[in-house]
């Protein structure tokens, strides 16, 4: 296990509510299945009250139903549900980007965290390598000295977006790659050639949750049969 310093990852409810919706986006939880605050809150080893926020924030993006009983239903996910969810991140965070590189903002924070990034892909401590990967879009967010903005992408977050039957290993591998590059833009104070990067790097995340949608269809498997 390798040694970190701490670094700052979302509040509570954000880390819920990100653990849910790249479950509800991944269709990992099926449309119509029904939580409760209990179970989820002893599932993720949290307390009631960050679920309870998670889920208001899930309903209010529209991926959830809240019921009466202090439960939850989940609602159908659509392409339009991902792209527009993945289009609105990319424009948010690539005007992030920008605003680091203008402000000419202290970037050891992001250097620290891509370092350490760099020694979890070679220990292949992939659990590690997902609170960096947070850590860094945080550290950018927080970076770019937009208090809303930040406070926005927040509420957005939605963890390790993986291709359908792709490996941990091989998403972090060409995660990591696309942070070194965004970071050396960041360096060079290139702002348009970073934000233009974040939002290939983000809408390369929204593709990957196409495909999973698409693979995942009933149709997709009568026509592969």
């Amino acid at each position: 296990m390798i040694q970190l310093k701490p670094i700052k990852l979302l509040p509570a409810r954000e880390r819920v509510a990100s653990v849910l919706r790249k479950e509800i986006i991944s269709q990992n939880i099926e449309e119509g299945v029904q939580l409760t605050l209990e179970s989820t809150a002893e599932r993720l080893g949290v307390s009631i009250t960050p679920v309870r926020e998670a889920f208001q924030m899930l309903e209010a993006e529209g991926l959830l139903t809240l019921t009466p009983n202090k439960g939850a239903i989940i609602r159908g996910i659509t392409p339009r549900t991902v792209t527009e969810h993945f289009q609105i991140r990319a424009a948010l965070e690539s005007e992030a980007v920008a605003l680091v590189c203008e402000s000419k903002a202290n970037l050891s924070e992001i250097q620290k965290i891509v370092n350490e990034s760099e020694k979890a892909v070679l220990a292949k401590d992939w659990d590690v390598y997902g609170n960096l990967n947070q850590a860094f879009h945080v550290a950018l967010w927080t970076a770019s000295g937009n208090l809303r903005l930040k406070n926005m992408l927040a509420v957005m977050w939605n963890g390790l977006s993986m291709r359908y039957m792709e490996t941990v290993e091989e998403y972090a591998q060409k995660s990591h790659s696309e942070h070194k590059h965004i970071l050396k833009l960041l360096e060079a104070r290139n702002s348009e050639e970073a934000r233009k990067l974040m939002h290939r790097h983000i809408e390369r995340s929204m593709q990957d949750m196409l495909t999973n949608l698409l693979d995942k269809s009933p149709q997709s498997h009568q026509t592969k049969r």
